[in-house]
């Protein structure tokens, strides 16, 4: 059995070309080392995003002999995924695409330099901060989930235990990413105010600014609290200095499968192994599986320079294009979609985003989401069709057999996506003069049916699992005295979320939606079958 390890890749290239599996087309070592020397990317969320995808096109640069750097990977929330993940493979990975016809392309990526577990005690610590204040350092970037930049709760309140962590000072790691970064980047201005770009890649409209507030927000606790200075306030204003480029990526990065791990093994790769991660049950391994389709747009904005990821397949353009590509996907092309898929899905009790499309109901379910609601209003980048992109998700990237994705794991943290996914689209209507926002039935079927969700109680009646989400508590209590199957227990008890405008981007009742969702989630909560029935009798209405 051939292993992930440096020394079998170095001794036994030829086997693991044998089998199907692409390895390095350079000294990996060398790149290591130069990296560590004079690092050039710095990496928070080192999940299957990121294995599959930003460090797959470092990889490609490197092998185009465009660099000669690796990146740099750290952790956020907990040291997990290095400890198990990283270093036990000497920092490689196994990327594995699935292709629709079942075929997989493989490839051993050794782009990753070194792996920094920031709670493995103070060294580690301090070496995250040698990396982050090195002035060859050009960009921090990000993929730790939309929740990984929350600070406040419903309300808007920054959270009391987050308030009492920030105001414990600022040279100590975080387990919270904002202000991890915050001390990182402070660590910076006090080393000779390097310039830096933070560039977010996580899903989500607009992150460059919603990451520049989180940091802002930090910094100006410390400011009043007399921790840090003016001029530090200064530094992370200064566009010269410090910028917070938007992006727009897209590449679906499912949980490790295990049709993928029994296909792994049965031609003679040993390293397949399906390790839980937390204490949670979620599986990670030394592989990454994925889908073929991949997209990366970022805005040009890098005041330290940047490696030229473009030769990679970035789509490198302004803050506009940037916007319009994102608002394209975000909004009406995919993100909307999947959202739908995974609210009924669960509901439905589905386990596979690919099996959901062929179901008739939900198919028609995203096909009029996207089709008849979203696409009088979608915006046009320019660099990318967007009808060829909604066809291309539809009938080929959802439906592809090959890739394990799941509804349960798409509803993941469902209220910090709402207010792009589908707020968006209830604006624009409410814009335009030739459309007419009480024309929408099936976004406000979906937000019906996610607070459907929220009692736990799948369409067979019985109790189900709900995904994470950092609302949660505070949507259930609004939900408590909602009985299933008592249509007159729900009341007023949607009128607190459905009004929350940090949700919705909106207060759904004033703008003449909020009672339409009202009566949908009252046929939702009839009984046993009422989700199928409901669904199914829009769909052919």
């Amino acid at each position: 059995m051939l292993l992930l390890e440096k020394d079998q890749l170095k001794t036994n290239k030829d086997q693991f070309e044998k089998i199907g599996i692409k390895t390095p087309a350079f000294n990996f070592e060398e790149v290591w080392e130069e990296t560590k020397k004079e690092p050039i990317w710095l990496h928070f969320g080192g999940g299957n995003l990121f294995r599959a995808f930003h460090s797959v096109l470092q990889q490609h640069l490197i092998e185009q002999n465009e660099t000669n750097k690796g990146i740099i990977v750290a952790s956020t929330f907990d040291d997990a995924l290095i400890q198990k993940i990283y270093q036990p493979y000497d920092n490689l990975s196994l990327d594995v695409v699935m292709k629709a016809d079942g075929s997989l392309d493989m490839e051993v990526i050794a782009s990753v330099a070194e792996s920094i577990a920031t709670y493995n005690g103070p060294s580690s610590w301090q070496r995250l901060k040698e990396v982050a204040s090195h002035p060859s350092l050009q960009f921090i970037s990000l993929s730790i989930t939309e929740k990984g930049y929350d600070l406040k709760d419903m309300n808007g309140e920054i959270r009391a235990s987050l308030r009492e962590e920030i105001e414990q000072g600022q040279d100590k790691p975080s387990q919270h990413t904002m202000i991890l970064l915050t001390s990182l980047l402070h660590e910076r201005y006090n080393c000779g105010k390097a310039p830096l770009a933070l560039v977010s890649t996580d899903n989500f409209s607009h992150n460059g600014d919603k990451l520049k507030e989180a940091i802002m927000t930090v910094a100006s606790i410390w400011k009043e609290n007399g921790v840090v200075e003016q001029g530090f306030i200064d530094y992370l204003n200064d566009e010269s200095k410090i910028t917070f480029p938007w992006s727009m990526i897209d590449k679906i990065t499912p949980l490790p499968s295990v049709t993928v791990q029994e296909k792994l093994k049965d031609i003679g790769f040993g390293s397949a192994e399906l390790i839980p991660k937390r204490k949670n049950g979620s599986l990670v391994a030394p592989f990454v599986n994925t889908e073929e389709s991949e997209y990366l747009v970022i805005e040009d904005r890098f005041p330290n320079g940047r490696p030229a990821l473009e030769k990679a397949g970035v789509y490198f353009t302004d803050q506009v294009v940037v916007d319009l590509v994102e608002r394209m996907k975000v909004c009406t092309c995919l993100n909307p979609l999947h959202t739908a898929l995974a609210i009924f899905g669960c509901l439905l009790e589905y386990t596979s985003i690919a099996d959901e499309m062929k179901d008739a109901d939900l198919k028609a379910l995203v096909e009029k989401i996207g089709y008849d609601e979203g696409m009088k209003v979608v915006t046009d980048p320019g660099i990318i069709d967007p009808m060829e992109f909604i066809k291309e998700v539809i009938e080929v990237r959802f439906p592809n057999p090959n890739i394990p994705d799941t509804p349960q794991r798409i509803a993941s943290d469902t209220s910090q996506k709402l207010g792009i996914r589908f707020g968006e689209t209830i604006k624009l209507y409410l814009e335009r003069e030739d459309l007419d926002v009480n024309d929408l039935s099936f976004i406000p079927l979906t937000i019906a049916a996610w607070c459907r969700y929220l009692l736990g109680i799948n369409d067979a009646g019985k109790e189900m699992n709900i995904s994470p989400d950092p609302l949660l508590e505070d949507l259930q209590f609004y939900l408590k005295n909602v009985e299933f199957g008592n249509v007159n227990s729900v009341g007023a008890h949607l009128r607190p979320i459905l009004s929350n405008q940090r949700i919705f981007g909106i207060d759904l009742y004033e703008v003449g939606l909020g009672e339409k969702v009202e009566e949908f989630f009252k046929q939702l909560i009839k009984g046993p079958g009422a989700v199928r029935s409901t669904l199914h009798y829009q769909i052919h209405l």
